[in-house]
């Protein structure tokens, strides 16, 4: 087994490292300054600066992996930007973590990147020159509209939002929760998954439309908060649908597909947060280490206190075991296909914030009272983390999968011997 990252691996890695050393990390605190004065909802100069130049480098959209093997997809349109297959881009993804606001300056953030990816697969020649085309360019935002607050959505097939069809249209009533980035001004289009039936197969009642954010009957009704973060300019909001008329022309592959949709959609995206909670985990190790090695208790340095010797071993060893996993999911995704690595996408995604929120802890212990404060990004990061145990699927589904996956190895098995 040969763990040595290939020529082109590398390169990519390391050009992004380096854009992010050289443009990014520098106007960190500039970011900072304009995300909090003035008006909470709005267009940070800093990263369109910054996303022009990633452009111009030809550091951009490199989340869509190659097409070869792909369904659905209509080869007439072509795809703007560096398609790196998912085990280079887990590499990038890492680098693009350690700063939160990175990954939108290579036009690599969430939900943007499942939605383009969903519009590349699924959509017609008119959809993607409206919509994808946009979002391939920079220049618009996107949300995604699935949970909702009435139900369990853990489950998917209780999503009630109703499409009814009234002649070229879809009548939509509803309401959703956890739609991230509608906050934003240029958030012009959602992909919103509905039913466009009540009856029949739990799986095919489903469809998604294709949601023009700006439609009459689309309502913002309030925007969230995690732990009291806003995460403004993106955010997350409650968006109500009373009435909303969308063309039929919009809905994705056909009415009773959206399952499906969600399926290949959520597949990519969870292992796409859980390459970039490596990057969070290195952060934060980094500074905890830092802050060991600066400070002194009980007339010796922090650091060389067992405990936190202990504290960092474990870190480190928790790091190197989840990237090992996480790049093992990436591969066979290129290898296999989606499908075929679902398991693995489902351990790293229960494991990779797992992993984190413990070395955030741990780095927040070790600032003190700074750890809990804003003077640091530790208190932060950890909110941002903890809803990744829930966000695309809580982790008591994916273990239930994993768990069903174990069972399914020995289901023939017979106990030859009663228990002693």
């Amino acid at each position: 087994m040969d763990f040595t990252l290939t020529e082109r691996e590398t390169w990519f890695r390391d050009r992004v490292k380096a854009f992010i050393d050289a443009e990014i990390r520098p106007r960190h605190a500039e970011y900072q300054q304009q995300a909090h004065e003035g008006e909470r909802w709005k267009v940070l100069p800093v990263i369109e600066e910054v996303k022009a130049k990633a452009k111009a480098a030809g550091l951009w959209n490199f989340f869509m992996p190659p097409r070869s093997g792909r369904a659905h997809v209509d080869d007439s349109f072509e795809f703007q930007g560096t398609q790196l297959s998912n085990l280079e881009y887990a590499l990038c993804a890492e680098e693009m973590g350690k700063i939160g606001w990175a990954s939108e300056c290579f036009n690599c953030s969430a939900p943007d990147t499942g939605n383009m990816e969903v519009f590349e697969r699924y959509g017609t020649a008119n959809q993607k020159e409206r919509w994808l085309r946009p979002l391939m360019n920079g220049e618009i935002r996107s949300a995604f509209l699935m949970t909702e607050p009435q139900v369990a959505s853990s489950d998917a097939t209780n999503i009630q939002t109703a499409m009814v069809r009234d002649g070229d249209h879809y009548v939509v009533n509803g309401r959703k929760w956890w739609s991230s980035g509608v906050g934003d001004p240029r958030c012009k289009v959602a992909i919103l998954m509905g039913k466009t039936s009540f009856e029949g197969s739990r799986h095919q009642q489903q469809s998604m439309l294709i949601l023009d954010m700006d439609t009459p009957g689309v309502t913002i009704d309030r925007m969230l908060s995690v732990y009291g973060y806003d995460h403004a300019p993106h955010g997350h909001g409650e968006v109500s649908l009373v009435d909303v008329r969308v063309p039929v022309e919009n809905v994705l592959l056909g009415e009773g597909r959206g399952f499906e949709i969600a399926q290949g959609r959520l597949g990519p995206g969870r292992i796409h947060h859980c390459m970039r909670t490596i990057g969070v985990a290195e952060t934060a190790i980094e500074s905890m280490a830092k802050r060991l090695l600066s400070r002194v208790a009980f007339g010796k340095r922090i650091a060389d206190h067992s405990v936190w010797e202990q504290r960092i071993a474990k870190a480190r060893i928790d790091i190197e075991m989840t990237r090992l996993l996480c790049l093992k999911a990436a591969d066979m995704m290129d290898k296999a296909g989606n499908k075929a690595a679902q398991l693995e996408i489902a351990m790293i995604k229960v494991a990779a914030p797992t992993m984190a929120l413990q070395i955030l802890d741990d780095a927040i212990q070790a600032h003190g009272g700074g750890g809990v404060s804003g003077d640091f990004d530790l208190a932060h990061d950890w909110a941002a983390m903890r809803t990744l145990r829930f966000a695309d699927g809580p982790d008591e589904v994916h273990n239930r999968s994993i768990a069903r996956a174990e069972f399914g190895k020995h289901a023939d098995w017979k106990a030859e011997v009663a228990p002693r």
